[in-house]
């Protein structure tokens, strides 16, 4: 496959459904709490009843509208609501609430980096709609040839943010998909969590010869539920796309669905013709007018986005780009990373330690950092008894580990264990002279040119002071009473 894509460029547009961060459905008063029991968080509006009326979320319309703005978009000045026709066991009204020919925003670009490149990455669009419910098969309930359906999800809000056939690999389209994951998190637009359903992503891909303007036939793969699924998903495709067409056949225009065990995408429905959804304005809801100054007063309270953060911490704390992109990985590591240099301006010895020690342990403990035992101030705490000599590097990472899995201060651990570093002079120089009395046939062989006996003298210093000797003072000291 990789001999032969050196032929085809692939083509890969993506439609990101992200759930908005709303404590009440896009239009009734419903909890959109996860985890509730089955159908719980459910009323006449949501189960489309007859004789209904849904009313617009305030908040809703408030945090699309900063996922256009965090997303460079133009807001529409008027946008409307359309009823989207289609009959789905899920869909209780028989229509879905979605926008279609006056979105709420237009235009619009994410800014990725692959291997060292920038990109930008173009969208065409970002409307609001209603999600709708879920199947449950009664295979999963110990009722074989059963279904069962769970409205709690009917009438959550959503964006759909769709991208322009902009991406040429599986690898941008991951990239695109942590970028703008990061800037709705930023934005406090979603709570993003894939596992909660709160993300999902379809994947529309072609191929083309290498050279050709004009677009190959696309296949959509549904709901990709995670980044590296969609980057495997994507690659499967494009494989499979360039067997066929290499083979003389053609490729048929349709959804498909991604086996994450077994690696391959298989038919879901044809779609040969666009989906006739019978599209006409939602005659319930009145089109929404967005002045001017409720724009501006939105951009106002849009918190820094990442890429502006990353910015601001090469520019004031000095770090390489490499500390930035990981230290705003997420808002919570950014906000960690700002209170610890807030307490100790080493900044480059902070994002040493909170890029190294901490994040392996969390990742270890499949922990996010707002739950680390170990705070800002605690970190701050071991990082200036290093610089007082009474822990040496080596030193502190013990206490390190100490501290994050017993939740006990720095100076807790020290004082109990007597881990203090050893830096009276005197008490070394007995260490050494106790060391070269012992390995009297390494000193003959250090002084006739051996110099990497040194290090074994050193270091057997240091195991005798159990790691509690300064280092430095070890060199110089051994040195002294060699020479």
């Amino acid at each position: 496959p990789v001999g032969r894509r050196m032929n085809y460029e692939m083509v890969i547009g993506l439609e990101v459904h992200a759930q908005l961060k709303t404590q009440s459905k896009i239009f009734c008063s419903c909890s959109t709490t996860f985890g509730k029991p089955a159908n719980e968080n459910t009323c006449p509006v949501c189960l489309g009843m007859p004789g209904v009326l849904p009313v617009l979320n305030k908040k809703a319309l408030q945090l699309a509208m900063r996922a256009c703005l965090a997303t460079n978009c133009r807001i529409a000045p008027m946008n409307r609501f359309a009823r989207k026709n289609y009959f789905y066991p899920d869909l209780p009204k028989g229509y879905q609430i979605s926008q279609f020919e006056l979105p709420l925003g237009l235009g619009g670009y994410v800014n990725i980096r692959v291997n060292g490149a920038k990109k930008k990455i173009g969208l065409t669009r970002i409307h609001m709609e209603e999600d709708a419910g879920k199947l449950i098969h009664g295979d999963n309930l110990g009722s074989p040839g059963k279904s069962y359906v769970d409205f709690n999800r009917t009438g959550i809000p959503l964006v759909e943010i769709v991208s322009e056939p902009d991406l040429r690999s599986g690898e941008e389209a991951r990239e695109y998909l942590t970028q703008l994951k990061l800037i709705l998190e930023y934005a406090e637009v979603s709570d993003c969590n894939m596992e909660e359903g709160n993300l999902r992503c379809d994947a529309n891909v072609s191929v083309r010869p290498e050279g050709q303007k004009e677009f190959g036939i696309r296949t959509e793969t549904k709901n990709l539920n995670s980044f590296r699924f969609v980057q495997r998903a994507i690659e499967y495709e494009v494989d499979r796309q360039i067997k066929i067409l290499e083979q003389g056949d053609s490729i048929i225009q349709e959804t498909r669905l991604y086996d994450s065990n077994k690696g391959v995408t298989f038919s879901m429905r044809s779609k040969e013709e666009a989906h006739d959804y019978r599209y006409f304005p939602e005659p319930d809801l009145v089109p929404v007018e967005i002045s001017d100054e409720w724009i501006k007063e939105t951009m106002s309270e849009l918190p820094e986005l990442p890429e502006k953060k990353r910015e601001r911490f090469i520019q004031n704390y000095k770090i390489p780009e490499y500390d930035a992109g990981v230290l705003t990985a997420s808002k919570e590591i950014a906000d960690y990373y700002e209170k610890s240099a807030s307490l100790y301006p080493e900044f480059k010895v902070i994002s040493n330690w909170v890029m190294g020690e901490l994040l392996r342990e969390l990742k270890n403990d499949g922990q996010k950092i707002n739950e680390s035992p170990i705070k800002p101030e605690d970190l701050v705490e071991l990082l200036k008894l290093i610089d007082k000599g009474t822990l040496s590097a080596k030193m502190a990472k013990t206490v390190f580990e100490e501290m994050y899995q017993s939740s006990k201060t720095a100076i807790e651990i020290v004082s109990k264990k007597g881990l203090a570093q050893i830096t009276d002079s005197s008490a070394i120089e007995n260490l050494v002279d106790e060391i070269l009395q012992l390995n009297t046939d390494q000193v003959e062989q250090y002084k006739n040119g051996k110099e990497k006996v040194f290090g074994f003298l050193v270091g057997q210093i240091m195991k005798k002071s159990k790691g509690q000797a300064d280092p430095a003072l070890v060199n110089k000291l051994l040195k002294d009473r060699i020479n």
